[in-house]
């Protein structure tokens, strides 16, 4: 079954609004990375922040009031995917509507926050209150919740492919004809904590600027905010091909799997590329495995300006690929004489964990 996106929404560093956004991306700006520190020790990082005013648009909702950020980012996003297909749920639309969140750390903050007042106070000081928003089902009940859907909610966990996961349950989940559409939404928040597990692991530099495809990889920034697509079966862009992958053991073993994705979704020159090269190793996996099988293709990566959302990231790039057909445009790239070849866009999602997906999008007229 074809699926179709009907609509999107996000919220960045460079702030929300598809159409902001990405023309923000055009021009190639660059979020400024703020230090984070912690009373942990005195060593600080940086990373990419959600601002403010991309969360202008979050509902005075009693739901969102004690929320964690990564809540918020995945309500705004979602609401302004349907905003965008314009649909507005009553109880009986809501009622024929999926939800599917992905995400990969969950709400750390409040995780950390639990963690402090158990270590530092006592098990009986803890507030039982906190513990819901450390699991990572929490962002999902929130946004179901606004939204009035009672049924069809789902929580995937997993690295930066696991929204393409969650595109690939859609697919699944809209066989039932009782549903009329499924809401995909990744969000990630950052902290302290996550980016002093990343450091631990070797894949976080110090600062920007992240250099993708760069030889050696030089590392990552992460950053933090929320994706979402509304998928339909009728829209603007069609969603042609989803490939849910295959785990790879090892480094060398990711350009294998990143190969046979790009194989199985019959790549060519004439796709356009958003990859999900962010400084690390799987720059060279994807690289690899492009050379081999689309060597002339155009290649982007959202992460040079956006940093790594993970559990968001592919919800980004799934927006940057229908992006790129709609307005026949690639940031760094002119898009004079390269028109005629964003007639498909492929995303290819290499994470971190050893996970590795993929699909095909194209325009559904023209």
């Amino acid at each position: 079954m074809s699926l179709h996106i009907s609509g999107m929404g996000w919220v960045t560093p460079l702030g929300s609004g598809v159409t902001t956004v990405w023309e923000r991306l055009i021009e190639q700006e660059q979020p400024t990375a703020e230090p984070i520190t912690s009373s942990i020790n005195q060593r600080s990082y940086r990373a990419f922040r959600v601002r403010a005013a991309a969360l202008a648009a979050a509902p005075a909702h009693p739901r969102l009031r004690r929320s964690s950020a990564i809540s918020r980012f995945a309500v705004v996003a979602g609401l302004a995917a349907l905003d965008d297909a314009g649909v507005q749920l009553d109880a009986e639309s809501a009622g024929r509507t999926a939800v599917i969140f992905a995400v990969s750390n969950g709400g750390v903050v409040y995780t950390k926050r639990f963690y402090h007042e158990v270590v530092e106070s006592g098990a009986q000081a803890a507030s039982p209150l906190l513990f819901p928003e450390t699991v990572f089902n929490a962002p999902a009940s929130h946004l179901a919740a606004i939204l009035g859907i009672t049924g069809a909610s789902y929580t995937l966990v997993g690295d930066g492919a696991v929204g393409l996961l969650a595109i690939k349950m859609a697919e699944d989940l809209m066989l039932n004809p009782d549903l009329d559409r499924c809401l995909v939404v990744g969000a990630e928040e950052t902290d302290w904590l996550l980016c002093d597990a990343y450091a631990r692991w070797r894949l976080l530099r110090e600062a920007p600027p992240i250099e993708p495809l760069s030889q050696p990889a030089r590392d990552m920034i992460l950053s933090e905010g929320a994706g979402a697509v509304l998928l339909n079966r009728t829209g603007a862009e069609a969603i042609q091909k989803i490939e849910a992958g295959c785990n790879f053991e090892n480094r060398r073993g990711a350009a294998v799997c990143v190969g046979q994705i790009l194989a199985n979704l019959s790549a060519n020159n004439d796709d356009v590329i958003i990859a999900s090269a962010n400084g690390t190793f799987i720059d060279a996996a994807e690289e690899t495995a492009i050379r081999r099988h689309c060597p002339a293709a155009p290649v982007y990566t959202p992460k040079a300006c956006l940093g790594e959302s993970v559990g968001a990231s592919a919800l980004w790039q799934v927006i940057c690929a229908a992006q790129a057909l709609r307005t026949k445009q690639l940031p760094g790239r002119s898009a004079t004489g390269a028109a005629p070849s964003f007639r498909r866009a492929i995303v290819s999602t290499c994470g971190l964990n050893q996970q590795v997906a993929g699909l095909a999008v194209v325009l559904a007229h023209g």
